[in-house]
């Protein structure tokens, strides 16, 4: 069964008060991106990987690539407005049957097992969706009052995401809605029933600089965890 690996990666930085976007900022001298890239591959070298990036991000990251010696091959996407877009894009460039994995390029430290797990878990079930217990107190905040929500039954999402091809790609047929902050979201509002997958504490989006002062750390031990 082709396996394929979406990665998006259309950040531009604004959050990292950077003019360089997030996914290209270094981590031990070597960009997010590729680091996140160099996981998968080592992870399942047999996937079919899709990049998706802004159009004016193509070239620096092909003379990036170029320099750094990633040789994997890979079908490079334009990106759209908002990360749904981007991902139908690059779904809609993925023909026949198969799993699909969709994930954040700036989640560089996901486990190898983590890959492995998800595609053999939506094989079998259609979907499989990384997530972890919550560790802090949650409320929920609506227009008239603050309501305490049981952290027992809440859990935070993680990417990679695993999907049918066929059923997703039908999922991104529908029209973007604002509620749609992940492939889970889409995938649930197309009526996909979600099956959950134990995520890695380690597996940090790299948004803000203290994210990648943690990512640094990370990083010393990750291969020893992994």
């Amino acid at each position: 069964m082709v396996k394929h690996f979406v990665v998006v990666a259309g950040g531009t930085g604004s959050r990292m008060s950077t003019q360089t976007p997030k996914q290209f900022l270094p981590i031990k001298r070597r960009p997010v991106l590729l680091h996140t890239l160099d996981r998968l591959i080592t992870a399942d070298p047999d996937v079919v990987l899709t990049l998706v990036l802004p159009e004016n991000q193509m070239d620096y990251w092909e003379a990036l690539a170029n320099k750094q010696g990633f040789r994997f091959p890979t079908n490079l996407v334009n990106g759209g407005d908002t990360r749904f877009q981007s991902v139908k894009n690059a779904l809609d460039t993925l023909s026949g049957k198969g799993l699909v994995a969709i994930h954040d390029g700036v989640r560089p430290f996901f486990r190898s097992s983590l890959v492995l797990e998800g595609f053999e878990k939506a094989a079998k079930k259609g979907s499989a969706i990384p997530v972890l217990e919550m560790r802090s107190s949650v409320i929920r905040i609506t227009k008239d009052k603050i309501v305490p929500t049981n952290r027992a039954q809440m859990r935070s999402v993680q990417t990679p995401q695993f999907f049918k091809l066929g059923q997703i790609k039908k999922a991104y047929k529908q029209k973007e809605k604002k509620n749609f902050t992940d492939d889970a979201t889409v995938a649930a509002a197309a009526g996909i029933k979600l099956h959950l997958l134990e995520g890695n504490p380690e597996n940090l989006k790299i948004t803000t600089p203290l994210d990648l002062e943690l990512a640094q750390k990370i990083a010393d031990v990750f291969e020893v965890i992994d």
